[in-house]
């Protein structure tokens, strides 16, 4: 009866826990971009407009923003003015460093040229015998690249379960095995630390 019991509570939870971490994450962000709200006037808030608060306005004002922003600079006088306020906070000391560094990095990983990870690759790290998933990103550059006289590749290592932070290396081509999978799969495969085995719809057992 135990064992019965025992199987039951993990079925459940299996069931229940990515629900309900999903259903946390999309409430933290409704509830995050609802603070978009707070650059009306208070005479507009809708919550005094409506007498009730209605979770999701924020969401959609974002979007509003962010679809005006990108139709205002997409034609020939955004792009001038974008270039114009590029320009100002290139000239702003501490300010210049962190824009420029954060721009170049959105415009690679969300521009339509851009091509943040290009082949997800197989290489050692941190040591010598212990492997994992890495994602090329491109070939050394600059006064880096004066300084490697083999061939070299620049990698980005992920950590698990969260690939946002990791760490950037430059390896040799002949250290790097390629491998046969999309970036899509191989981020799945790091995000579920090994349990979602690319190729199948089903976790490892």
């Amino acid at each position: 009866m135990m064992a019965a019991l025992r199987r039951w509570l993990l079925a459940g939870l299996l069931v229940l826990l990515p629900l309900m971490i999903t259903i946390w994450i999309i409430n933290w962000i409704i509830g995050t971009l609802d603070q978009t709200l707070q650059i009306l006037p208070s005479q507009w808030q809708p919550d005094l407009l409506l007498g009730i608060h209605i979770p999701g306005f924020g969401v959609l004002l974002a979007l509003v923003i962010v679809l005006v922003i990108g139709a205002v600079t997409s034609n020939f006088i955004g792009r001038r003015l974008m270039g114009w306020w590029d320009s100002l906070l290139g000239r702003i000391p501490i300010v210049r460093s962190i824009y420029s560094s954060v721009k170049k990095v959105s415009d690679t990983l969300f521009s339509e040229k851009g091509n943040a990870f290009r082949k997800a690759l197989l290489v050692q790290w941190p040591r010598p015998g212990v492997w994992t998933i890495a994602f090329l990103t491109g070939t050394p550059g600059g006064d880096v690249s004066r300084h490697l006289t083999d061939d070299y590749l620049s990698v980005y290592v992920p950590t698990t379960p969260n690939p946002t932070g990791g760490y950037f290396v430059m390896l040799k081509r002949s250290d790097c095995i390629e491998l046969d999978m999309t970036v899509d799969e191989a981020l799945t495969y790091v995000i579920s630390m090994g349990v979602v085995v690319p190729g199948s719809n089903s976790a490892k057992a």
